[in-house]
């Protein structure tokens, strides 16, 4: 790794935390952080970083931009993952903000979709990957958004044709309108769970990512135990400024909680970023959810 065990005490020493120590307790939660996010500890190798996660307590890790990197790089991040027991949680199939995209009939584009789940099986299958991110595009400002729904729906069953074979689990996510995405089709879990159920294919699910709910609609717990059945996967991102557990305004220490008293044995991805920079940010963030990980 880019530091060894004595660098790694010696930095847990200094920060007076105890939590960047080598061979930390696993997380109760399996809480998933990104590639770079502890960089400034372990270096810019996907395979160090990996190893400082497992070595923090992490049991898995997700990648957005995982289809994108080529497929040595896939490899490697497999065979990490492989030799530290870890899961690979979400990585991104296709993502439009700008186009409309799910809620077209247009024959090209429908075309194109396809051909992004296509591609999303064969990653996954080379990762072992079982979910993948669909973020479905923006709305069409000329039609009717009944007419809409019925494109996404059709849209998405093709693409659940593709990906059941396999396994492989599309995760819808609703993104809030009022802070990062504004024009975009789905942005609540409600119209995701409708959807999801008008599509009734295990390859639909939805991801819940609290950072955005919490700006959209807010009653998490609530809309959590009523949209249950269909969700799949949490992100996490606490708001304003969208960075780790504490520094905003979401309990997590009681979301997390309600989740394990649940039973919920998914992933929870870590899409957020750090409100401190460096290694002081790194520490500061394991410490955030060492405190907010349920007992």
């Amino acid at each position: 790794m880019h530091l060894d065990r004595r660098e790694l005490l010696a930095t847990s020493a200094i920060a007076g935390t105890g939590l960047a120590r080598s061979g930390a307790e696993p997380f109760h939660l399996d809480f998933a952080p990104h590639l770079g996010m502890f960089r400034h500890h372990a270096g810019d190798d996907p395979a160090d970083q990996i190893a400082f996660m497992a070595d923090q307590g992490f049991r898995a890790m997700e990648d957005n931009g995982l289809a994108g990197r080529d497929t040595k790089t896939q490899d490697k991040i497999r065979q990490a993952l492989d030799r530290h027991g870890m899961r690979m949680g979400v990585f991104v199939a296709h993502a439009e903000f700008q186009r409309v995209s799910f809620a077209s009939d247009d024959a090209a584009m429908r075309e194109r979709i396809l051909a992004d789940v296509r591609k999303a099986v064969e990653v996954a299958q080379r990762v072992q990957a079982r979910w993948c991110t669909v973020v479905p595009g923006a709305y069409d400002k000329g039609r009717e958004w009944d007419y809409q729904t019925a494109n996404v729906v059709d849209n998405l069953r093709r693409a659940a044709e593709v990906c059941e074979a396999s396994g492989l689990v599309m995760v819808l996510e609703p993104l809030n309108w009022w802070s990062d995405h504004a024009g975009v089709f789905l942005t609540k879990v409600p119209q995701a769970y409708l959807i999801c159920r008008a599509v009734r294919s295990p390859s639909c699910k939805i991801l819940f990512d609290m950072y955005h709910q919490q700006i959209s609609e807010g009653n998490l717990l609530r809309n959590i135990e009523r949209a249950w059945d269909e969700v799949a996967y949490f992100q996490i991102g606490d708001n304003p400024g969208r960075c780790e557990p504490g520094t905003g305004e979401i309990n997590y220490k009681n979301v997390f909680r309600h989740l394990r008293n649940k039973g919920y044995a998914g992933i929870l991805g870590m899409e957020h970023g750090k409100s401190r920079p460096g290694k002081e940010g790194e520490l500061a963030l394991l410490e955030a959810y060492r405190s907010a990980d349920p007992v």
